[in-house]
């Protein structure tokens, strides 16, 4: 009788145990500006590899249409944190809007302007945009700002073409294939899908690499981060850490994997039907993952100067970008995870 009365009671213990650790499971909503969006694939895979529950948190990623969609979602209370570009930390704080990057998972922006198939002949250069209908993901997102910067760089109003929205997949491709705009600035996998069926595609202005990104920018540009408002982080510091340990020890798989590894664990409907294609596009954007998670202070200062360049508001407003990210977080996680850092 005492043995039962043992094993029951131990059972009950363990009971207790477990129900506690899923209750300790903090609930966060992601919203990711186009999860298909191979620039946002660290956040997804991180689900992929259980990597949020590891490190308690149960994470639920709302996939939206853009960044700017993205944001909009966390500012309205519908969701927690944003999986997009980081360039809206500095853009919002012109407006005195505050948010913060908490770990960057992109080196590079990926960002590339390419010419609708149909129209090669005719769009040589960037000068060619004016009075033409380019694609974004979304009127207000990243891609939006990098088209204005480029039109502003080569000496043209930034509101000279007129924006369309197309998303940043399956749609972006079907519009640029059907001629319903004249260019896009487009990311992987859907430049190298369009590419599978057109070789010859124009490119006008590309940031997938190093190299690219230094020609269009003159510093490394970090890309994707997870953002939300400082408000947020500094009430949630456990499920912000926990966030940022999922995102760090992620890293850290995808550069001690292969492509084809990477590309086993993504949900199918994300790798499509043409693996091929997608498996090209992966292995272009792997050297864009950040190694480390941390932002580069001279990255951040660099997307101060294009915004500032290119839009008048930004440049008035003082910002101190310094208040925009912090590396607090994959600093304490590179300690507990002993993640070596690069």
């Amino acid at each position: 009788m005492k043995k039962l009365f043992g094993r029951l009671a131990a059972s009950l213990l363990a009971l207790a145990l477990t129900t506690g650790v899923a209750t300790a499971q903090s609930k966060v909503t992601i919203a990711v500006g186009g999860g298909a969006c191979l620039c946002y694939l660290p956040t997804v895979l991180a689900k992929q590899l259980g990597e949020y529950e590891k490190a308690g948190v149960a994470v639920e990623l709302v996939d939206l249409k853009g960044g700017s969609d993205a944001l909009k979602a966390v500012l309205g209370g519908s969701a927690d944190v944003v999986s997009g570009y980081f360039d809206h930390c500095v853009n919002l704080a012109a407006k005195k809007q505050e948010l913060q990057s908490f770990v960057i998972y992109d080196r590079y922006p990926g960002l590339v302007l390419v010419v609708s198939p149909s129209r090669t002949s005719e769009i040589k250069s960037v000068k060619d945009l004016a009075g033409k209908k380019v694609g974004v993901s979304a009127p207000g997102s990243s891609t939006d700002f990098f088209l204005k910067y480029l039109l502003k760089k080569n000496g043209l109003d930034p509101t000279s073409a007129a924006v369309i929205g197309v998303g940043l997949g399956a749609t972006a491709v079907a519009a640029m294939q059907q001629g319903q705009i004249d260019a896009a600035v487009m990311l992987d996998p859907s430049v190298t899908v369009l590419q599978g069926s057109h070789p010859d595609l124009k490119i006008l202005a590309d940031t997938r690499t190093q190299k690219d990104t230094l020609a269009v920018f003159g510093g490394e540009y970090p890309g994707g981060a997870l953002y939300t408002t400082t408000a947020w982080i500094n009430s949630h510091e456990k499920e912000v850490q926990a966030l940022t340990n999922a995102i760090v020890n992620t890293l850290a798989w995808i550069h001690s994997h292969s492509p084809e590894e990477i590309m086993a664990k993504m949900p199918e409907g994300m790798v499509g039907k043409d693996k091929e294609l997608y498996l090209a596009a992966l292995k272009n954007t792997i050297p864009m993952y950040s190694e480390t998670g941390k932002m580069d202070p001279k990255g951040a200062e660099a997307v101060l100067a294009v915004f500032s360049e290119g839009s008048p508001e930004v440049a008035k407003a003082n910002i101190d970008v310094t208040k925009t990210w912090t590396n607090k977080y994959v600093e304490q996680a590179r300690k507990t995870t002993g993640t070596s850092s690069k």
